[in-house]
């Protein structure tokens, strides 16, 4: 099978507060928190999603909060930095935003020819403002951000590894991403066409040391397939000797995991049906959504989560 798939889906990490990353993401940020609903292996802790006005593929980065948990440790064997994309006249706008709310940063700085602006969220999750303007963006509309200003989708993201050889073969021969470039000891691939390719750097260094998971660290990625594709791309990967798990109904989309030899987990999954499955456009992410098989635990399960407060909006 020589296909490719098409890019990023969602990156998922792990906070702690889910008020503070509720707010560092929709009103530092700007994106709309698309779902609030609950880790299904784990009905005690929120899933929360933001992203686009619509929640595209693409543009979705979710969180599992632990408030008691111990902070992770940002190493190898993780995704690193998350870069998402904005206009390249907007470097200016997000320096002098992150200046005057006080917020660290590092850049603008060069990288492959595109500047970059680093930070944290507010876990010590490694961020990135990656100046594109190739790629176009579904506004959060009500968000206070200038739409000329506002983030787009993903960019890119960074794979830390202690050896570069065996993932690299993986996202090549098996997922058919293509090698791009070289920076030193980044090696940069892409994978999707137009504005849907995305960028995936992985960053190779033996001596840097290995990630601990907890809040402000990468649990998962997850990449994009076509819905016919899936249970071929699911042969492909087990063919190639990774321990695959059958397709998984996550309500929102259809999923497979497997992990890397670099011990990052991996999800395939499908954009289909997508988040409007539960909610309207107008109404994600304004009340908590159960999946159905846990929708007559609702009661005692919002009596389990600690408190959120939405814009406007208590978790109901």
């Amino acid at each position: 099978m020589r296909k490719s798939l098409h890019g990023i889906h969602h990156i998922t990490a792990i906070s702690s507060d889910p008020q503070a990353n509720f707010d560092f993401y929709t009103r530092l940020l700007g994106l709309r928190m698309v779902k609030q609903t609950i880790n299904y292996d784990d009905p005690s802790v929120y899933h929360l999603y933001f992203g686009d006005r619509v929640g595209s593929p693409g543009s979705i980065l979710t969180f599992f909060p632990f408030p008691n948990a111990q902070a992770g440790k940002v190493g190898n064997g993780q995704v690193g930095a998350i870069g998402y994309s904005i206009s390249a006249d907007s470097i200016e706008f997000w320096v002098e935003r992150f200046s005057r709310l006080g917020i660290s940063f590092d850049g603008p700085f060069k990288r492959f020819d595109h500047e970059v602006i680093s930070f944290k969220d507010s876990d010590g999750l490694p961020l990135e403002l990656i100046a594109d303007s190739n790629r176009s963006g579904v506004y959060w509309t009500e968000s206070s951000l200038p739409s000329a200003h506002a983030i787009k989708r993903f960019s890119s993201t960074t794979l830390l590894l202690n050896n570069a050889d065996p993932t690299s073969s993986l996202i090549t021969d098996v997922l058919g991403f293509e090698m791009v470039a070289t920076e030193g000891n980044r090696t940069r691939f892409a994978a999707g066409t137009g504005e849907d390719r995305q960028l995936v750097d992985i960053v190779a260094n033996p001596e840097a040391r290995r990630g601990v998971p907890g809040p402000g660290t990468v649990h998962h990625i997850a990449w994009r397939c076509l819905d016919a594709d899936q249970a071929d791309w699911r042969k492909a990967v087990e063919a190639n000797g990774y321990n695959v798990t059958p397709i998984i109904d996550r309500n929102y989309f259809h999923s497979i995991y497997f992990r890397e030899k670099g011990g990052i987990l991996f999800e395939v999954a499908t954009d289909e049906p997508g988040f409007a499955v539960d909610q309207t456009e107008s109404e994600l992410g304004s009340r908590l959504s159960l999946p159905p098989w846990l929708e007559s635990r609702r009661e005692d399960i919002i009596r389990q989560l600690p408190p959120l407060t939405t814009i406007g909006q208590q978790v109901s």
